[in-house]
């Protein structure tokens, strides 16, 4: 059972992660589909960051970082996402994914990085609850 719990919190993530980030790219024709390369951190079996780099006249340049946390059943619990800001030469917080479990449901929250307020607004209309 918990097997198919987290083979569906896991396919919930795929799903957010491509609809929500440009690093997947769906044209096959596309000279930058290759581009990117991914530096994943882990700790006991648990993706704890990814950093994507992307490939731009044969330099490695920082593009996005995901940072991930689970809570006691190693479930993801939060994914925040930053963008790489190449005036500033430093890491720019853009959204947070958490996820809540229940019985029978996984809930999706969606938030963006409010620059003026300094932190994360939710987006209520991208909240998403899904049945197990």
């Amino acid at each position: 059972m918990k097997t198919q719990n987290l083979f569906k919190a896991m396919l919930l993530l795929a799903m957010v992660f491509i609809a929500n980030t440009t690093v997947m790219v769906a044209n096959d024709n596309d000279p930058d589909k290759n581009n990117f390369i991914r530096n994943v951190e882990e700790v006991d079996g648990l993706i704890m960051s990814e950093t994507i780099f992307k490939m731009e006249s044969g330099m490695l340049t920082n593009y996005m970082k995901h940072t991930y946390k689970y809570d006691a059943d190693k479930q993801r619990i939060e994914d925040e996402i930053q963008k790489w800001n190449a005036v500033s030469n430093s890491w720019d917080n853009d959204m947070r994914l958490q996820y809540s479990y229940n019985d029978n449901s996984i809930t999706t929250e969606y938030y963006k990085w409010n620059k003026k307020k300094k932190t994360y607004v939710i987006v209520p209309e991208m909240t998403i609850t899904m049945d197990k």
